[in-house]
């Protein structure tokens, strides 16, 4: 007998859906995209309105770090509970109450009206995004289980994934330009107002782990070890490495994280079950989006100092350069993974990919100071965009494949809170690595002489590069490694499950 799907159509071919679920699905991937969207832009959006927002309440420049840290604390130690939420009481709950909470912490943040009103509003930004992200990829993931319909739907969401922090600078620069700093959170209003209205009248709440129980020791050790990982390396950025504050939180994050682990072996209900992890090719997709992380944050971030600082980019203007990266990767997206993976299996997609954005980096580390943004800029953006796009939606879609419905959502999050990991590992290591190749470059030179300043800047941005690359080629090789061989094949027995 045909099983009967969550909004009352037959499962009886996947390969040919009704119109009327296939509709529902594709709906259902724009409402979480949008939710996706506005999580992921949000890590940049606001670094675009910092200088505006500072001058505006009068805080120092030693706190203005809190701003963008305190959403990544919360966001990154909270995110496996929030999956694991999702699965426990149902994802439609978790969707809306991420999306509503989201969009009241964004309307606090931008009528704060001092700095502790804003860093308030940028971790309950955290809080609910932890809660939103998970629920969001989880019913993606559920919702596509036919394998060409999954490919399509993973590019989408895939390309949103990579692209939103150039989206967030784009957007952040217009807004910032044209109206207030307090726009680039006010405008989130408009995302959530659109998810929450179509997740209310499209998704039908399901309880996958509706038998389990929250596994509170294990929550409790791995939100304080993944407190204290991405505390640490934020330390890392003002502080020196052998400051207590870094390595001694460094090695707490170590510790609990180690800890959690061990514990997940015994408990009866574990917050992150180790069947989510010992999938091969699932492991190597959770590396991949960590190794992502880390090495795109040499890209938006000082590729946006270099073009405003060095070239004269306007904010807007900024945000328009990385239009190219963002249409080369959106189209990457979609031919890796509806046909490259597909065909020829991602042992070869994806250390491919990493291997091309390697070279785009490199390549970027020739700017100077008279360089211009069409040959020394655009063609290597193109390059880094394309090996992207051929790196993070195959990995996406292959760190959620083949988990069971009851796991969905604390998988989802394991995804998430790789991609944040890996940001945070980045942010400190490249800005500490940049920090000491100007001091290097300035040692024995007039450092008040302003070319010498001018040039002590592009040798941090190009080390910076020169790093990222090299977490590329490090992605290249690990995933060469890492992936099974051969194209993917779905099993013909497994029954749909599709939950709308």
């Amino acid at each position: 007998m045909p099983q009967t799907l969550t909004d009352g159509t037959r499962a009886g071919a996947v390969d040919a859906p009704p119109a009327e679920a296939s509709k529902r699905r594709w709906l259902i991937l724009a409402i979480t995209g949008i939710a996706q969207l506005m999580v992921v832009l949000d890590a940049t959006i606001v670094n675009i309105a910092l200088p505006s927002a500072q001058a505006d309440l009068g805080f120092s420049d030693g706190n203005r770090q809190w701003i963008v840290t305190a959403y990544s604390l919360a966001f990154a130690s909270l995110l496996l509970l929030g999956g694991r939420i999702a699965d426990l009481f149902g994802r439609k709950p978790a969707f809306l109450i991420g999306v509503a909470g989201f969009a009241a912490a964004s309307v606090l943040g931008g009528a704060s009206t001092s700095f502790g009103m804003l860093v308030t509003a940028r971790a309950l930004q955290g809080v609910f995004g932890a809660l939103l992200a998970p629920a969001a990829l989880s019913l993606l993931n559920t919702t596509f289980t036919d394998a060409k319909e999954r490919a399509k739907a993973f590019s989408v969401y895939g390309a949103i994934a990579g692209a939103g922090g150039a989206v967030g600078l784009l957007l952040g620069g217009v807004l910032t330009d044209a109206l207030d700093w307090r726009w680039t959170l006010f405008v989130n209003i408009v995302f959530a107002i659109v998810a929450f209205a179509g997740g209310w009248v499209l998704l039908t709440n399901h309880r996958d782990a509706a038998n389990s129980k929250l596994d509170l020791p294990g929550t409790l050790l791995v939100s304080s070890g993944l407190f204290s990982l991405v505390y640490g390396f934020s330390n890392a950025e003002t502080h020196d490495w052998s400051s207590p504050a870094t390595w001694g939180f460094l090695a707490a994050g170590g510790i609990l994280l180690t800890a959690f682990a061990w514990w997940q072996t015994r408990a009866k209900h574990p917050l992150l079950p180790m069947r989510v992890l010992l999938d091969r090719n699932r492991a190597a997709s959770f590396i991949t989006v960590l190794i992502t992380g880390a090495g795109m944050f040499g890209v938006f971030l000082f590729l946006t100092y270099y073009l405003q600082l060095n070239l004269g980019f306007s904010p807007t203007k900024t945000g328009v350069a990385f239009l190219p990266m963002m249409a080369a990767l959106m189209i990457m997206a979609q031919v890796s993974t509806t046909i490259l993976v597909p065909r020829i299996g991602p042992k070869a997609v994806i250390p491919a990919g990493f291997a091309i954005a390697a070279v785009g980096m490199a390549w970027l580390t020739g700017i100077g100071l008279g360089s211009s943004f069409s040959t020394a800029v655009l063609p290597q953006l193109l390059l880094v965009g394309a090996g992207l796009g051929m790196v993070m939606p195959p990995a996406m879609s292959l760190a959620t494949s083949g988990v069971a419905p009851a796991d969905a959502g604390v998988a989802s999050a394991t995804v998430n809170t790789m991609q944040q990991v890996g940001g945070s590992i980045g942010t400190a290591l490249l800005n500490t690595l940049a920090a000491s190749a100007a001091t290097s470059y300035l040692s024995g030179k007039d450092a008040t002489n302003k070319l010498v300043q001018a040039q002590s800047t592009i040798e941090s941005y190009t080390t910076a590069f020169w790093w990222s690359a090299g977490f590329f080629v490090a992605g290249a090789l690990i995933a060469s490694l890492l992936y099974r061989r051969g194209k993917l094949e779905q099993d013909p027995n497994a029954a749909p499950v599709v939950h709308m």
